[in-house]
């Protein structure tokens, strides 16, 4: 019988999942259906009840379901969703439901395999304070890069994310007039700003020479942050569609212990 997958969310008609793991079932030859599901908003927990008499076997969880996922749905956590106290991804077993956050993951390995890029002894930026940099924390700090800054417009929600992971590293916090006159080897855009064309309060100093800069939100043409990074001598440019196709990857893992190609996925999502 096919195995059921789906990506939950509200909104969800443009999440590119289905396609993304369609080409995964194809290239591994695995037996699976994977649907998009729109819930309301205060409908999540009974939409992953249902999905689950209905057999169904894992779970993408998109905005603005991680938080509920980690509190109320699954039963036990890998490390990494416990640490970032969100998850994207379930795994829908009998006796349990395992919840998993492959966000940080996916932007580790396009970061380092795809594009190359090392981030041991690096300085990072990372901009912004909620769920996505959360997600992310974990896994830059087990890469041991000199340090992770942290900043947000709310300078004491920066402090509140480097008070949560400051045994895993050296992390520093502050608003973005702190951060003003340092500069970066790494700067990560973790805010939603991108998605309402908007730039975040970003001094230009903050561009190391040979500086990547890596928005998490992925669109045709570049982001206002990533056009922003490049007239002020960012080096390196990427946005997030690398890191979409890889956080996909891991999920796909953890629920068929096949790890696709993901390359031609990244191609094809890139040409489309």
């Amino acid at each position: 019988m096919t195995d059921l997958y789906a990506v939950i969310g509200n909104p969800i008609a443009h999440s590119k999942s289905p396609l993304i793991h369609a080409e995964f079932a194809r290239q591994t030859d695995q037996d699976l259906r994977y649907e998009t599901r729109l819930v309301p908003l205060d409908g999540f927990v009974a939409a992953v009840a249902a999905f689950r008499a209905q057999a169904g076997r894992g779970m993408n969880v998109t905005v603005p379901f991680k938080v509920a996922a980690f509190e109320h749905v699954a039963t036990r956590l890998t490390d990494r969703a416990a640490a970032a106290q969100a998850v994207n991804t379930l795994k829908l077993e009998r006796d349990e439901i395992l919840g998993d956050n492959t966000d940080g993951a996916g932007l580790v390995r396009d970061l380092e395999t795809n594009l190359g890029f090392s981030l041991a002894g690096k300085r990072i930026l990372l901009m912004g304070a909620g769920g996505a940099a959360r997600g992310v924390m974990l896994p830059l700090l087990e890469k041991n890069p000199h340090s992770v800054t942290i900043t947000n417009r709310n300078a004491d929600k920066a402090q509140a994310l480097q008070q949560q992971f400051s045994r895993h590293g050296k992390i520093v916090a502050g608003s973005y007039a702190d951060v003003a006159d340092q500069p970066f080897d790494l700067v990560i855009n973790a805010t939603s700003a991108s998605l309402a064309d908007a730039l975040p309060p970003l001094s230009p100093s903050v561009f190391a020479a040979a500086a990547f800069a890596y928005d998490m939100v992925y669109q045709r043409g570049q982001t206002p942050f990533l056009r922003f990074a490049q007239q002020h001598g960012a080096a390196r440019c990427a946005d997030g569609i690398g890191m979409l196709v890889e956080q996909a990857a891991e999920s796909f893992y953890l629920w068929r212990g096949v790890r696709p190609d993901t390359a031609p996925v990244i191609a094809l999502l890139q040409a489309g």
